[in-house]
C-alpha cells in the first residue's frame, strides 16, 4: 500500500503504526498518533497520492454526532441503501468528544487513505460556519477534494459556493409550518428555541418562524428567540431564558432533542404542556410519541432522503453514467407536520 508507506516515511514510523492510527486501534501513544495525523494534514488531497478512488466498493458516511437519535437513523438508512446497491460503508462520527476524537477533516483523510470511492456528509461542518443567510462560508478543504475528483454528496448541507450534490429537508418550511400550526391554534406569542445561531438549519428555521408570524401580523422580535446547544440541556436553557422574560404561550424548537429539554423545564416550573405552553419539535425521533405528552413535531423523510443521497453518489461513481449527468443536483424534501398532544389552543 504505497499510500501508507508514504505516510509512514514522512512520520518516521512503521506502516503498521500508520495502519493502527487510521483504524483507530490501540497500541499507539498519543504523541505518535498526533505526529501521524499531522503528516496526513500536510499531505496533498490528490487521491493518487493516498491510493484512494479505486474500485474498492466502499463509501464513507460522515455524521456529526450519534447522541441525537435522528442521526443514527440517518446512518442506518444510508448504510442499508448502500448495502442494497452492493457497497460497504465506513461510519465516522465527526464531532465525538474525548482526547482521541477525530474531526471531519481528519476522517476525510483517513477515508481517502483507505481507498473509499466516495463520501456522504450528513450536516457537514461547512453548514455551521458563520455566513449570512443564503450565502456560503469559505469552501475550505471541500474545494480541494472536488478538484482532486473526490465524489461527495451532502445531506442537509446545501452550500451554493460548492458544486456538491445536496439532499436536504426544507428547514425554512419546517419553521413556517410549525409556527403556522401554533398560530392557527390561537397562539399570539410564539417563541423559538433555537440551536446555535451560527448553524444554518437554525437560521433557516428562524426565517420560516418569522415569515409565519409576520404573515399573521404578529411579532417576530428577537427577544422571542433563545439559543442553546443542540440537545436536551440546550433546549432547557433556552426555554428557561424565554420563560423568565417574554413568557410565550408556545415555542417551536430546532430539534426534538431540544424539545425534550423544553418539556423538562416546563415540568420543573410546574407548567402544564400544552395547557400553559405548547411545544413543537423537529425530526420526529422514535422517542417523540413516547414523550409526556407525546410530541407534536415535523418529521424528516429519513429513508427517502438517504435513498436519494446514496443513489446520487453511486450514480457519480459510475464513469459512464456520470458523463451523461448534470453536475448540479439538489433534492429538497418537505417535512411533514405530525400533530400529537403537546400542542393545543392557549387556555
Amino acid at each position: 500500500m504505497p499510500g501508507l508507506a508514504e505516510i509512514a516515511r514522512a512520520a518516521g514510523v512503521s506502516i503498521s503504526t500508520v495502519s493502527r492510527v487510521l483504524n483507530r486501534r490501540a497500541g499507539v501513544n498519543d504523541e505518535t498518533r498526533q505526529r501521524v495525523l499531522a503528516v496526513l494534514a500536510e499531505m496533498p488531497y490528490t487521491p493518487r497520492g493516498l491510493g484512494a478512488l479505486q474500485r474498492t466498493g466502499v463509501i464513507g458516511l460522515l455524521v456529526p454526532e450519534l447522541s441525537n437519535p435522528v442521526v443514527p437513523a440517518f446512518a442506518e438508512a444510508l448504510e442499508v441503501r448502500a448495502a442494497r446497491l452492493g457497497y460497504s460503508s465506513l461510519l465516522c462520527n465527526t464531532r465525538a468528544s474525548g482526547d482521541a476524537a477525530m474531526g471531519e477533516e481528519e476522517y476525510v483523510r483517513m477515508l481517502l487513505a483507505r481507498g473509499v470511492e466516495g463520501m456522504v456528509f450528513v450536516s457537514p461542518e461547512i453548514t455551521n460556519a458563520e455566513a449570512p443567510l443564503g450565502r456560503a462560508a469559505r469552501p475550505s478543504y471541500y474545494s480541494k477534494l472536488l478538484a482532486d475528483g473526490v465524489h461527495m454528496v451532502f445531506v442537509n448541507g446545501a452550500t451554493p459556493a460548492l458544486d456538491v450534490p445536496d439532499v436536504t429537508v426544507d428547514e425554512q418550511h419546517a419553521g413556517y409550518a410549525a409556527t403556522r400550526h401554533l398560530v392557527e391554534l390561537g397562539h399570539r406569542l410564539v417563541g423559538f428555541v433555537s440551536g446555535p445561531a451560527r448553524a444554518l438549519p437554525s437560521r433557516l428555521k428562524r426565517a420560516g418562524w418569522a415569515a409565519a408570524l409576520e404573515e399573521a401580523g404578529l411579532s417576530a422580535d428577537g427577544s422571542l428567540v433563545a439559543h442553546g446547544p443542540f440537545g436536551p440541556e440546550g433546549g432547557a436553557l433556552a426555554a428557561a431564558e424565554l420563560l423568565d422574560s417574554v413568557r410565550p404561550t408556545a415555542v417551536i424548537c430546532s430539534s426534538d432533542h431540544m424539545a425534550i429539554g423544553v418539556l423538562r423545564e416546563a415540568h420543573k416550573r410546574g407548567l402544564s404542556v400544552p395547557g400553559d405552553l405548547s411545544v413543537v419539535g423537529f425530526d420526529d425521533i422514535p422517542l417523540a410519541p413516547y414523550c409526556s405528552p407525546p410530541l407534536t413535531t415535523l418529521a424528516q423523510p429519513i429513508e427517502e432522503m438517504a435513498t436519494a443521497a446514496v443513489d446520487e453518489l453511486v450514480l457519480r461513481l459510475d464513469p459512464d453514467r456520470r458523463r451523461r449527468h448534470s453536475a448540479n443536483y439538489t433534492r429538497v424534501f418537505r417535512p411533514r407536520l405530525v400533530v400529537r398532544e403537546s400542542t393545543a389552543s392557549p387556555e
